[in-house]
């Protein structure tokens, strides 16, 4: 199941759109594919990079693309950050959604908080824009075929015997345990959380992933014979997730 793709967009894409892409990025990687562009691209804007620093999300690989360089791609959402950008990008993107949400630019302003304050917003509007998502792609109920398609790879696989196995892991710990990379983690943690097979909460910039509580009684049991028989392998993973080094520190669940 491939990831949705987003491409935020506003004028020089500077940074209201490439703010929104490293905020998607950050919080939402297991939903969506992220990128942004502009219709007259500029220079990614270094106040807007030193605000996203500030609070911890990433700013690698951010830099200001023009929106020709998408004309091949098809989204599944197209959101565009000005009104002025609205019309002229209108008919240059193939989108299957294309919405307008119109931020005013802090460049404007010029201050460090005018940019502080469009991050707030733009983190805003896209949690309340995930949990409209999340609604409308609802798991439907787990079957033993899905659970037997989902876990016959062997990535899926071992992220659900090493969850199973300490409770709670989030995705830097995955990478470590796996040896594999950030997307592709990120890929197939997306998936067996639309089937239903894990829930995630996020705890500061960390979001974190566990069985589903409401699994199946008969997935869950199937889940624990799974790793009686795969205890062997399991250990050189669990290894991996030992030798990190330092792990991030999670609160403890009040009903755990």
């Amino acid at each position: 199941m491939a990831l949705a793709k987003i491409l935020f967009i506003c004028t020089e894409n500077s940074a209201r759109s490439i703010m929104a892409e490293a905020i998607a990025r950050h919080k939402y990687a297991d939903r969506f594919e992220v990128y942004s562009a502009g219709s007259h691209p500029g220079t990614a804007d270094s106040r807007a990079l030193a605000v996203l620093n500030s609070h911890g999300i990433s700013t690698e690989g951010l830099f200001s693309k023009p929106l020709s360089a998408h004309r091949q791609q098809h989204f599944d959402y197209a959101i565009v950050l000005c009104s002025k950008t609205a019309a002229e990008c209108a008919h240059d993107i193939s989108a299957k959604h294309l919405l307008a949400w119109d931020f005013s630019d802090p460049k404007q302003q010029g201050t460090l908080k005018a940019f502080e304050t469009t991050l707030h917003e733009l983190a805003e509007r896209l949690s309340m824009f995930v949990l409209l998502y999340d609604k409308q792609h609802q798991h439907e109920p787990l079957t033993a075929l899905n659970l037997c398609k989902l876990l016959s790879d062997d990535t899926r696989l071992n992220t659900v015997l090493l969850i199973q196995a300490e409770q709670e892991l989030c995705v830097c710990e995955l990478t470590a345990a796996l040896m594999e990379t950030q997307p592709k983690i990120s890929r197939h943690l997306a998936m067996l959380r639309k089937a239903g097979l894990l829930q995630d909460r996020r705890q500061g910039q960390w979001v974190y992933y566990r069985l589903a509580e409401d699994l199946p009684l008969w997935a869950s049991e199937s889940i624990k014979h799974f790793a009686t028989a795969a205890a062997n392998s399991i250990q050189p993973l669990l290894a991996n997730l030992n030798a990190m080094g330092e792990r991030p520190v999670r609160e403890q669940l009040c009903c755990s």
